[in-house]
């Protein structure tokens, strides 16, 4: 067994972060964008509130781990799950798909992960529908002159 398992566990914050680098990591492409969202999104949303944003290294490092096992995406979702107490997961939901529509692009790699992340959680088509259309709506842009 690999030390990718070293942390026994995460936190809620720690399981929304990870939510949030593994929908920016699953293409294989973590624009600028994302990391920009991702760290504003840890900024000002009051569920960070108190975080150790030091952790974000830790928790990041052990989402790219697991990218690189065989089972690594199912560890993960356990992890998260683990964390998670259910009003969370639709939280945890509208922060992966704030991150797929930040670059303006949600790659298919990261509409897989957003699929089975909503499996995952168990949140509903309506709920993920509703979510989604928010994430289009705050990330839209303006069409080129």
């Amino acid at each position: 067994m690999s030390d990718v398992y070293v942390i026994a566990g995460f936190s809620v914050q720690d399981a929304l972060v990870a939510v949030m680098v593994g929908v920016s990591a699953s293409d294989e492409r973590m624009t600028t964008k994302e990391l920009l969202s991702i760290a504003r999104m840890v900024e000002t949303l009051p569920v960070f509130e108190g975080y150790d944003r030091g952790r974000m290294e830790t928790v990041s490092r052990t989402v790219f781990d697991l990218f690189t096992e065989e089972d690594g995406l199912e560890a993960l979702f356990g992890l998260v799950r683990s964390a998670l107490p259910a009003p969370f997961y639709e939280t945890a939901y509208a922060l992966a798909c704030d991150v797929a529509a930040a670059d303006g692009h949600a790659f298919q790699a990261e509409l897989l992960f957003l699929r089975e992340l909503r499996y995952e959680l168990d949140v509903s088509r309506l709920t993920a529908a509703a979510i989604e259309l928010g994430s289009r709506a705050r990330h839209r842009r303006l069409p080129a002159e």
